[in-house]
């Protein structure tokens, strides 16, 4: 499972992204409400963590703008505001839980398993494509000219996380923060590792496009007839 945490507070993000980690979700923390509407708009997370006073956008008007485009991902609001009108508004705003700091990491942790328990209902393309290739986001499905491909979960999130910004170089800090999480940095070849074994599975399945790499920066996709695929 893949968290957004957004938290402003240094000491308290941390404790909480690497208490997560180590109870095996990938966590991307981010601080701010822009950059959190940026990674959350797409709705590629399983949960939304977010504290309610941040810089920029608040947790409230985040989650207002999230579910005004049709972002359904689960969220839990955790704030030092604990009235009743406090929590209404939280809820009224599309929170599906609030928790109230100080909290205890176990109270968390179930919260976020009884809200992952739910039917998901996250936003999301019910079928993205690249030329012959179609991946199924919500049941983690990837076919290449109508036959089905299996690909690891590693892989898949990789190869999703490229599909969605088809177009884009994406840099191996991008990848490593998407596909792995910033708290626990895997080891430094990994994403070209992935992107390596997943170009030639693609490949050997007849992809008509393919996974281009781009020197001393990362990687994107191109289509068929698309040019360089160095």
């Amino acid at each position: 499972m893949h968290l957004l945490l957004v938290e402003d507070d240094a000491t308290l993000g941390q404790v909480v992204a690497r208490g997560l980690v180590a109870n095996g979700y990938r966590v991307q923390w981010e601080r701010d409400g822009d950059a959190a509407y940026d990674r959350a708009s797409g709705g590629a997370y399983d949960l939304l963590i977010l504290d309610v006073m941040l810089p920029g956008l608040d947790g409230l008007d985040l989650l207002r703008e999230l579910r005004g485009v049709g972002v359904r991902t689960p969220a839990l609001l955790l704030t030092a505001r604990g009235s009743v009108e406090d929590r209404v508004n939280g809820l009224d705003a599309g929170a599906d839980d609030y928790l109230i700091k100080p909290f205890a990491f176990e109270e968390l942790l179930a919260r976020i398993r009884a809200l992952l328990r739910r039917p998901p209902a996250t936003w999301r393309p019910e079928v993205l494509s690249v030329g012959n290739l179609r991946l199924h986001s919500a049941d983690h499905v990837v076919t290449v000219g109508g036959r089905s491909v299996d690909v690891p979960p590693r892989e898949f999130d990789l190869l999703e996380y490229m599909v969605r910004n088809a177009g884009q170089t994406l840099t191996r800090d991008q990848i490593l923060e998407r596909i792995w999480g910033a708290v626990v940095p895997p080891r430094a070849n990994v994403a070209d590792a992935t992107a390596s074994r997943l170009r030639r599975r693609l490949s050997a399945a007849g992809w008509d496009g393919a996974i281009a790499a781009v020197p001393g920066v990362g990687y994107r996709i191109v289509p068929a007839g698309g040019g360089d695929r160095t």
